[in-house]
Order: structure tokens, then sequence, then C-alpha cells
């Protein structure tokens, strides 16, 4: 029995040494490694970038970006706005807008999952559950569920002047002015239109952040001055994040007038 375990050894050694054929498997040749590093340059401006990926692909089936197109499209907000330079664009994935159950058909996630409908009552006040307190809601189906101008405000809040990316990226926020009009505030349709923000923090008493929804007087639903915040964590990836609640799921485009950013979840617009 030691003869045969050491004539397996020797063959499996000799094998090893030889790079040969063991048994009718080929053994793994050693290659140099070479390092590389992904160029982030698309050669193109955020709107081709968008389009190109949008409702009519140019590689079949890409269309990552098809519902923010149809909601800019039903918002009518000029595309050139993704030409201009000197700024920053985040684009937003379908799944930052809607991800529907393939089986039931219901939207689970995305922006329209969470700024749902408010149910209205005949007179149009709202419609409470039995607690009095609580709306009584429903995800949004489509872009017309709500005003063209809640969705065009929501696409500029998401377009930044400033040139933002890794290379200038801070672990504390850095607040830049978007294309939002300050004091721009959402339409009642949705939870959008009742969410209260501030220009500074709003925290509970053990210091987390919350999220305050007024459905007695309503709220603006838009950051009060028109601005966004953007660092970068200091964890696994390093990615960025939008208002300390998004991540961002790729970063760093460098587009032919600015720089873009890809969100997969949704983004709230305001900072605090």
């Amino acid at each position: 029995m030691k003869g045969i375990y050491k004539l397996l050894s020797g063959l499996v050694l000799s094998s090893l040494l030889s790079g040969c054929s063991m048994f009718g498997l080929d053994l793994q040749e050693d290659y140099p490694y070479e390092e590389s590093v992904l160029d982030p340059h698309i050669n193109k401006t955020a709107r081709q970038y968008l389009e190109e990926r949008g409702k009519n692909p140019v590689i079949a089936n890409d269309t990552i970006f098809k519902w923010m197109q149809l909601g800019l499209e039903y918002a009518e907000l000029n595309l050139n706005e993704y030409e201009q330079s000197g700024r920053s664009f985040i684009l937003l994935s379908n799944n930052a807008i809607r991800v529907r159950n393939a089986t039931t058909g219901v939207i689970t996630a995305g922006m329209w999952f969470d700024f749902p409908v408010i149910e209205k009552n005949p007179d149009g006040s709202i419609r409470f559950s039995a607690d009095g307190v609580t709306p009584v809601t429903r995800p949004a189906n489509k872009w017309t569920d709500y005003s063209k101008e809640t969705v065009r405000n929501y696409f500029l809040y998401l377009i930044f002047q400033g040139d933002f990316g890794f290379s200038n990226a801070l672990l504390e926020n850095t607040s830049f002015q978007t294309l939002l009009p300050a004091g721009a505030v959402a339409t009642k349709e949705s939870r959008l239109g009742y969410a209260v923000a501030s220009t500074s923090p709003n925290l509970n008493p053990s210091g987390s952040r919350v999220f305050t929804y007024n459905y007695v007087s309503g709220g603006n639903g838009f950051d009060p001055e028109g601005k966004i915040n953007m660092k970068i964590l200091n964890s696994d990836y390093s990615p960025l994040q939008v208002n300390d609640q998004t991540n961002v799921s790729t970063a760093g485009i460098i587009a032919l007038n600015g720089t873009v950013h890809v969100c997969s979840a949704t983004i709230y617009p305001w900072r605090y």
C-alpha cells in the first residue's frame, strides 16, 4: 500500500513539474497578469448615452433608460439640457423608476412605489385608512399618474451644475445647485407632494435621519433651495451617494459634456 501511495505521489509531482497531461486532463498554464483600468470615457454626450440605451436602443434589448426617456417625453423636458457642458447628470435605470412583479404585474419598488398615488374622496380630500392618519395609497402605474410639472421638476433636480466625479468626491457632503428652481413644490397627487423637505438636517431624538410627511397642510416635496448633496462612502467599492440615501450604481462615466452617474434605486429629491 505504501508503495502504491509513493507511486501515485510521484506521478502527480512529475505531472505538475512537467506541465503535461494527467489522466487525460490538461493542467492550466501560467500567464502573466496584466493590470488594466476600464476607460470611463464614452466619447458621446449624456443625451446620446441616454437615447442610445433608451426606448430605441442601438444594441437590441439594451433599454436600461427606457422609462426615464418616456418620463422626459411626458414632462416635455428639452433633451438639449443633456448636451450642455459643465454639468453632472444622474440617469435613472428602469429599476429606479419601477420594478414590476413578473407574475402579478404589481409595482414593488422604485420611484413609482416609494412615491405612491394618494387616493382621494369624491370631494378631492385625502382618503384615510381606519386609523384616520395613514392615507390610502397605491403604486403609480404610469407617468401620467403624476402631473407634468412634478415629473419635469424631478428630472431637473437630477441635473446639477459642476463636474462631479471620483476625482473631486469627498467623504463629507458637497452641495450642488441643480436645474430645479428654488422654491419648487411638488403637486399633491402623490406622497411626494406631502414630503416636508428642509434646508437643515431632519433628525429624530436618537440622531437618525427621518422622512416627514404632512397630510394636513401638505409639504414641498423638493429641496427648498434646489440643491443636491453628493459624497463618496468609505466602504466597499467606495460608491458615491446621493443625499445620504441612494448609492450610485455606476458612477464617474465621462461624457463629452460632463459626468454621468447611473442610479438603480429611488432618488429622494431633497437633502434634509
